[in-house]
């Protein structure tokens, strides 16, 4: 094959057509969605569920016998899966790198009185309150501490039966017990989480993507103000006083409900 200085010249006016049209549709969708996710927290998100896929699919490969004699080479499923496991903090690690998804994962650590109602509502009702919710409801917070509980879980008690000859055998005993049981309900807990992704399509665009379209954050996550300005904090509270973390779009009379009023502190009722 010869490198012609015509070729060339094409070659380099497709590539600037194709970063161009990928700009318009860049722009197209910022113009009529809204951001929730940057690149960096689809990235993440995409790398942590591949990785999650992997572990579940060699489990299930180790652990029964029709799926283990069609796949076979059990030492390498063994190899991966063990590799697989202990890369799965990597993602999230890497991504707190992003000022974005560090300010998400404060989100999504937080339960605020709101949360709360949404459990309740869930629990009694058996549906999801969208008044109640935030840019993340109350199930989404739950399923990412459990994520990140089982991770750490499944990572240490894993490394206990990978070099089983640093722990006694009562500990190898404890943490084969865990590690099966535990595998188990995570299955059970990602086919939840993934009949609701089914069920939500532009919840699973915004991962894609990046962006949301208006109606669906009102009509979903009816609390998040993507476009409100950042709160101040009030420097009045004193350098002891730390600033109660309020969650964007949480009406100031909800966040101040438990608090009086300066001017009314110390009168009689």
């Amino acid at each position: 094959m010869t490198w012609t200085g015509g070729s060339a010249s094409r070659t380099a006016a497709m590539m600037t057509r194709l970063h161009e049209s990928m700009a318009r549709a860049h722009a197209s969708r910022a113009a009529a969605g809204v951001r929730r996710f940057t690149r960096a927290e689809t990235w993440v998100h995409r790398a942590l569920a591949w990785l999650m896929g992997v572990c579940v699919f060699t489990a299930a490969c180790l652990y029964f016998p029709p799926l283990a004699e069609i796949v076979g080479r059990r030492r390498l499923v063994v190899t991966v899966h063990e590799w697989s496991g202990i890369l799965l903090p990597v993602p999230p690690l890497l991504g707190l790198a992003s000022r974005a998804f560090r300010a998400d994962a404060g989100r999504l650590g937080r339960f605020f009185p709101h949360d709360w109602r949404w459990l309740r509502v869930a629990l009694r009702r058996r549906r999801r309150e969208s008044t109640l919710a935030g840019k993340f409801n109350a199930g989404q917070k739950l399923y990412a501490a459990f994520t990140v509980g089982s991770v750490l879980v499944m990572a240490g008690t894993g490394l206990i039966m990978w070099f089983p000859r640093l722990s006694p055998l009562f500990w190898r005993t404890g943490a084969t017990f865990v590690h099966d049981w535990l595998a188990l309900l995570i299955a059970a807990v990602i086919a939840g989480h993934v009949r609701f992704a089914v069920m939500d399509p532009e919840s699973r665009r915004g991962l894609r993507t990046g962006y949301v379209p208006r109606w669906w954050v009102g009509a979903e996550h009816t609390l998040w103000r993507p476009d409100a300005p950042k709160s101040v904090p009030d420097k009045s509270n004193g350098p002891d006083k730390p600033v109660e973390p309020v969650e964007p779009g949480v009406p100031e009379t909800r966040r101040r409900g438990r608090e009086a009023p300066k001017g009314e502190q110390g009168k009689a009722p």
